[in-house]
């Protein structure tokens, strides 16, 4: 397969443990992981395989703990405005 690797932002949402090595990954990149998949021993890991991407990013966003929080601000947000609370 050939890869046309050229971003300098890779946001990731795959679902599939690992499967973003660093051949995905420009030379000083920031990976942003959003997939998760769990664990056998329940936890949860990412798309990405920080082992082998970590020595090219600059900077890889973690599993668990990294946009989680994001996400769960904007869907309350999402809530709250269609349910017409608040400003």
């Amino acid at each position: 397969m050939s890869l046309a690797v050229q971003g300098d932002v890779l946001v990731t949402a795959v679902g599939a443990s690992r499967v973003i090595t660093a051949e995905y990954v420009v030379p000083a990149a920031i990976v942003i992981d959003v997939g998760t998949s769990p664990t056998d021993d329940g936890g949860l890991v990412g798309d990405v395989d920080v082992t082998t991407v970590s020595e090219r990013a600059a900077a890889v966003a973690p599993v668990p703990r990294g946009v989680g929080p994001v996400t769960t601000v904007l869907l309350l947000r999402h809530t709250v405005q269609a349910a017409g609370v608040g400003g």
